[in-house]
């Protein structure tokens, strides 16, 4: 950070209050507990016995139901937010005119339009604002685009995914609860921006809450992405293939040893000179080792935390930044309106008035996942 905090910040651990106890909290309240650059400082729950869980686990951390508490509270520096996407822009934005650094789960927001507000504010008030895409602080997902970056896979041709299990029911839809963990891969991994989206998506139980979901994602430069996910499967399944004109790789999220798979195997295209027709075309097959490389264990969370940390005390961005936060809601925007049109393409178009970076705004009318396609 360009020197905005203090000596005594900056030397010691950075005071930093969570909000929200329930399915994600947990984890962010374990791993600030065991980073050294972070202390925590309190929790904002509203739910009586969820904070009184946490009392019992942490008896000397402050507990408040009121966010405002803790934002006054000048030992708090920064705030983590795992809460609803739905609630995300208020609290954010709340902690950010309080002067705290922001981390916040994903999604960044439920619009473009908050945001775009959300980032311009964290810019005036010269503070961290962080969307918490983990998996691009996962080893196994690192090493793939490792494999991508330097060529040996080749051109990207394209990518498949599957994330699917019997999971967790949410009122935001499993588009906005798994989509964006795949869509941040794969920008990541492509460094290319979403030009298009096409969604088809199912309400088994719930008219406007999709529980499965199609996803064909088109990005600059030719690569496309297939994307599945869905609440209801019989097992979980976390994998995605990526197919080069070299090399194939294969991560499987759910592997603790094998976790990544390059196979050199593909199918070579020549022709005889000038051919008259498509049998003139020689198709080789090609199958060659299948390599299992090694690749160190770290908790993906713990590497985010330590990432907010330092970008707080040095001014350095953050690998997952507001950036890359506002392209993956622009996607979320696009995927929504590509379903409620019955999985007509969306395209996203360069904005030339764009402020942040290789800015992109999505063709459509606005609103907020929770609200359009009912």
């Amino acid at each position: 950070m360009t020197g905005r905090e203090s000596a005594t910040v900056i030397n010691t651990p950075i005071g930093i209050a969570v909000v929200g106890y329930g399915y994600w909290g947990p984890n962010i309240v374990r791993n600030v507990l065991e980073r050294p650059e972070l202390r925590l400082m309190g929790l904002c729950e509203t739910d009586p016995v969820r904070a009184e869980d946490f009392k019992r686990r942490n008896p000397d951390v402050q507990v408040e139901p009121d966010l405002d508490a803790l934002l006054l509270d000048p030992r708090v520096h920064a705030v983590a937010i795992a809460t609803p996407p739905r609630t995300h822009y208020d609290l954010a934005r709340r902690a950010l005119e309080a002067g705290k650094h922001v981390l916040v789960e994903k999604p960044l927001a439920t619009s473009v339009t908050e945001a775009e507000e959300m980032i311009e504010l964290a810019e005036r008030s010269d503070r961290v604002l962080m969307p918490g895409h983990t998996f691009v602080y996962s080893p196994p997902v690192n090493k793939v685009r490792e494999l991508i970056r330097s060529g040996e896979l080749g051109d990207v041709y394209f990518i498949t995914s599957s994330r699917m299990n019997l999971g967790l029911y949410q009122q935001d839809g499993v588009i906005s609860d798994l989509a964006p963990h795949d869509l941040s891969i794969l920008l990541y991994w492509l460094d290319r921006p979403v030009t298009q989206i096409a969604v088809a998506g199912q309400s088994v139980f719930q008219d406007g809450v999709p529980e499965t979901a199609f996803l064909n994602v088109n990005f600059s430069g030719g690569a496309t992405a297939n994307v599945q996910i869905s609440w209801l499967a019989p097992r979980k399944m976390r994998q995605m293939v990526v197919v080069g004109s070299r090399r194939m790789v294969q991560y499987e999220d759910t592997s603790s040893d094998e976790s990544v798979r390059i196979y050199d195997r593909g199918l070579d295209v020549s022709m005889v000179e000038a051919p008259a027709t498509f049998g003139e075309y020689q198709l080789t097959y090609r199958s060659g080792d299948i390599v299992v490389p090694r690749i160190e264990a770290a908790e993906p969370l713990g590497l985010e935390l330590a990432d907010f940390a330092n970008a707080i005390r040095t001014g350095a961005e953050p690998r997952s930044n507001s950036r890359l936060g506002l392209e993956i809601v622009r996607a979320l925007e696009a995927a929504h309106l590509s379903m409620a049109r019955a999985g007509d393409p969306v395209e996203l178009a360069a904005d030339e008035g764009a402020k942040y970076g290789d800015d992109r705004r999505a063709r459509v009318a606005g609103g907020a996942f929770s609200t359009v396609g009912i």
